[in-house]
C-alpha cells in the first residue's frame, strides 16, 4: 500500500501473520450498504496536499478507511503520529508492523501548523503502538496536544491512544495535557483477543478508560469496536456493560472490513437494522452517545459528535439537578 507520504523506508516491515486467513476460506461479498465512492473531489485533493506538505501521516490512508473521500472533501483528517510503523501485528489492521524509526521532534509543531492551515475546529490525533518507547509515546502525545493548543486555542482535541501496556505513569502524562476526548478502542469482544488483538489485554483497556475518568472527570471518554469478526450479540452487550462500568461516555460500532487476504476474515456483514438495535440498547445502558452503523469509524463525524456529547452532558446535568 502506498502511504500518504509515498515514503520508501529501509526499515524492515512485516504486514501481518498469514495464519489469520486460510486460502480455502470463503470471502464474503460486500453488500450494497457497505459500498462507498472513490475519492475524487477537489476538497480531497486539497487536504491530501496539506498533509503531504507538512510531511504528516494520517490513519485515513494507513488504515484504508472507507470514509476518506467524505472526510477529506470536508478537510477533516485524523493525524497518525509517531511514524507509520507499528510494534504490534493485530490481525485486523492494515498499518505496517516492524521496527519503528526514532520520533520526529518537529512533528508536534508540524501537526499544529496543519491543523491551523486546515481551519479545524475539532481534530483527532491517533498513533501507532510504540512498545519500543519507555513511555509508549505518552509525552509525544502530550507535546502534540500542547502544540495545537498554542497554535489554535479554540480547537478541541480528541486523541485515540494505544493501551500503554506496562508503561507506568504514561497515562497520567497524557491526561495532564487535558485532551477534550480520550478515546481508546477495545476493537472486539474478549473472546476474540488472542486471534484479533493478541498484543493487548481486554481488562487492561477497560481499566485504562476507567482511570482516565478517575484522573480527570471532565474529559469525555470514548471507545469503539468492530463487528463481523465472529462475535455473538450477547458478547457485545456484555462489552457495553463493561464500558459503562468504567463510566465511558461514548461508544462507536462499525463493520469490520478485511484489508487483504492475509488479515482476519470477515465472518459476517451485520445489517443496518442490527446496528440500529445496538445503538438503541447502548443508549438504554447509559452512554451519552452511541454511533452505530456499517461505516461508523472512531473519528468519523468526530466534530459533530463532540458537539452532541457536550449537549448530552449538559442535558444530563440539568436533569440530575432537577431530581435532587
Amino acid at each position: 500500500m502506498v502511504t500518504v507520504l509515498d515514503l520508501v523506508s529501509t526499515t524492515p516491515r512485516v504486514r501481518h501473520p498469514e495464519k489469520a486467513h486460510r486460502p480455502d476460506q470463503e470471502v464474503l461479498r460486500k453488500p450494497d450498504w457497505i459500498r462507498v465512492k472513490a475519492p475524487v473531489s477537489k476538497g480531497y485533493a486539497e487536504t491530501r496536499e496539506i498533509v503531504r506538505s507538512h510531511k504528516l501521516v494520517t490513519v485515513c490512508e494507513e488504515a484504508g478507511c472507507p470514509n476518506i473521500g467524505e472526510c477529506w472533501e470536508k478537510k477533516h483528517a485524523t493525524f497518525m503520529i509517531m511514524g507509520e510503523i507499528c510494534t504490534r501485528a493485530c490481525a485486523f489492521c492494515n498499518v505496517a508492523t516492524g521496527r519503528p524509526l526514532p520520533l520526529d521532534p518537529n512533528e508536534p509543531e508540524s501537526v499544529a501548523k496543519a491543523v491551523k492551515q486546515m481551519g479545524l475546529t475539532h481534530v483527532v490525533i491517533t498513533s501507532v503502538d510504540r512498545d519500543d518507547l519507555d513511555d509508549g509515546g505518552a509525552q509525544h502525545f502530550a507535546d502534540v496536544i500542547l502544540a495545537i493548543r498554542a497554535a489554535t486555542p479554540a480547537t478541541t482535541i480528541e486523541i485515540l491512544t494505544p493501551d500503554f501496556l506496562r508503561k507506568e505513569g504514561a497515562l497520567e502524562i497524557v491526561v495532564a495535557a487535558k485532551p477534550d476526548v480520550f478515546n481508546h478502542n477495545l476493537e472486539t469482544v474478549p473472546s476474540n483477543y488472542l486471534t484479533v488483538r493478541p498484543g493487548a489485554r481486554y481488562f487492561h483497556s477497560i481499566r485504562l478508560l476507567q482511570r482516565v475518568k478517575e484522573l480527570d472527570p471532565s474529559i469525555f471518554t470514548k471507545s469503539g469496536i468492530m463487528v463481523g469478526l465472529g462475535e455473538e450479540r450477547n458478547e457485545v452487550l456484555q462489552l457495553m456493560d463493561d464500558l459503562r462500568s468504567a463510566d465511558v461516555d461514548f461508544m462507536t460500532i462499525g463493520q469490520y472490513l478485511q484489508p487483504s487476504k492475509k488479515h482476519h476474515a470477515v465472518k459476517k456483514f451485520v445489517t443496518p437494522d442490527e446496528f440500529k438495535s445496538y445503538e438503541t440498547v447502548g443508549m438504554t445502558k447509559g452512554f451519552l452517545l452511541v454511533a452505530s452503523s456499517p461505516l461508523t469509524r472512531s473519528s468519523h463525524h468526530a466534530g459533530d459528535d463532540f458537539a452532541k456529547l457536550r449537549a448530552a452532558r449538559e442535558d444530563h446535568l440539568k436533569k440530575s439537578a432537577k431530581a435532587v
